[in-house]
């Protein structure tokens, strides 16, 4: 539509200044004008052309073209600017999908498919980070998902293994001083008692090891590029047009940070999963207060990004995730529906909370969520006690050191986020333009 309409204005602009240079050329034939060129007083600006004439009847001719000219375009301007307001086309809101991928399914790799299965989003790249699991091993879940659901036209892109500073050295020193972190992710299980207890996570391995998968090994390849330079071509490719989705620690997004502070100013938003505010919850799991697995595996990167200059800053706590959960029967509800997607989900999905999901719904569909606040944010990085803590300030309170101002939901549709996400499983797979 708006593509017509600047047609339109441009064939009226052009047919009307086709006929105001007809009748200033008439002016000037008429009164027998020759133009002249005279040479500025500063030798650096273009030569202005002038008329000579012997009466004013040029003048005033040109001057009435000019005026109308100026008229005509104030009267359509009205017209280019709501063509900016249509509606927004299909691919329109660009993502980049930083994600700890553990897999297959779960809330990572499912938080990935609601971004893939939405016709309106196009999905740049998944930047892939250590956290749940070690990155080749998540890179290689991705991979696979991709290959199953339909989706091989998305970059996969490999990210930080480690952290910035925090390392398993630093934990056991943390632990003999503080008490035990129950959950390390990738660190999980490099002592006796640590398991997982699920028959997908396996046996702890380190992270040069990708050990077989068992929804069957990918044939695709990761991207050559790091995730860092890939987040940073992208928003200077298309700057202010790019949401970041974190879902996992924030370490690829300091990195990029550190290269290039711009990148945050010349994203559209931040949407991160992360953080916990009242640490325990009803019905959820055992944790410290104010602290959360995504932030705690990466306090420093935390504190980076958070003290960044982000246009807008999201961040979905573990407070409102353990507000809603998959259950067996919605997982084999899902199963009937008799898509790629679906039939991936049915197979791998499993109970747990809908803690990426939600994060994810929340930027698709604004009116998910019915309830969020305000509040500064950052996290403690003393290497003490609440090492991996959130900080929290309300307006008048923050120190001003460079938090940042973020929103935070705190209440869902339950019902209408459950619904969304059963109905993207369901559609076929989205066609992706390719701009990466």
């Amino acid at each position: 539509m708006f593509s017509q309409k600047r047609v339109r204005f441009a064939s009226r602009l052009s047919l009307f200044s086709a006929f105001s240079l007809n009748r200033f050329r008439f002016a000037m034939v008429s009164n027998r004008t020759r133009p002249q060129f005279k040479k500025p007083d500063n030798p650096m600006k273009t030569k202005v052309m002038t008329f000579s004439n012997r009466n004013n009847n040029l003048h005033c001719g040109a001057l009435a073209a000019l005026m109308f000219s100026l008229l005509f375009l104030v009267a359509f301007l009205p017209l280019s600017a709501s063509a900016q307001q249509s509606p927004a086309a299909p691919g329109s809101r660009k993502v980049i999908i930083d994600q700890d991928a553990r897999g297959p399914a779960t809330t990572d790799q499912q938080a990935i498919l609601m971004f893939l299965q939405s016709a309106n989003v196009e999905t740049l790249g998944i930047t892939v980070v250590s956290g749940d699991m070690w990155r080749d091993e998540e890179v290689a879940h991705t991979l696979r998902m991709l290959e199953l659901t339909g989706h091989t036209d998305i970059p996969v892109v490999p990210g930080a293994i480690y952290p910035l500073i925090n390392r398993l050295e630093l934990i056991d020193r943390w632990e003999a001083l503080y008490g035990k972190v129950q959950y390390q992710g990738a660190w999980n299980g490099h002592k006796p008692g640590m398991g997982m207890n699920s028959p997908w996570r396996g046996k702890y391995h380190t992270p040069d090891v990708v050990p077989d998968l068992i929804e069957g090994n990918p044939t695709l390849k990761p991207a050559a590029e790091d995730a860092a330079h890939f987040i940073i071509r992208m928003v200077h490719q298309y700057p202010h047009q790019v949401t970041i989705y974190a879902g996992g620690p924030l370490t690829n997004i300091a990195q990029a940070i550190s290269i290039d502070p711009q990148v945050s100013e010349l994203a559209q938003e931040l949407v991160v999963m992360g953080g916990a505010i009242m640490g325990v919850y009803p019905g959820g799991p055992p944790t410290q207060p104010r602290r959360e697995f995504n932030f705690w595996w990466d306090p420093e990167a935390v504190h980076m990004v958070l003290t960044a200059p982000w246009p807008r800053i999201t961040v979905t706590t573990v407070d409102i995730s353990v507000k809603v959960r998959t259950t067996k029967a919605y997982i084999a509800e899902i199963a009937k529906i008799q898509t790629p997607t679906a039939q991936y989900v049915g197979k791998y999905g499993d109970e747990e909370f809908m803690w990426d999901e939600l994060a994810v719904a929340g930027w698709l569909d604004p009116s998910i969520i019915t309830k969020q606040s305000k509040y500064f944010m950052d996290i403690d990085i003393s290497h003490t006690a609440n090492y991996g803590s959130v900080l929290l300030w309300d307006e008048p309170d923050h120190p001003g050191l460079g938090e940042q101002q973020v929103n935070v939901p705190e209440e869902l549709d339950k019902e209408k986020f459950l619904k969304m996400f059963v109905d993207l499983m369901a559609l076929p797979s989205a066609a992706h333009p390719s701009s990466h």
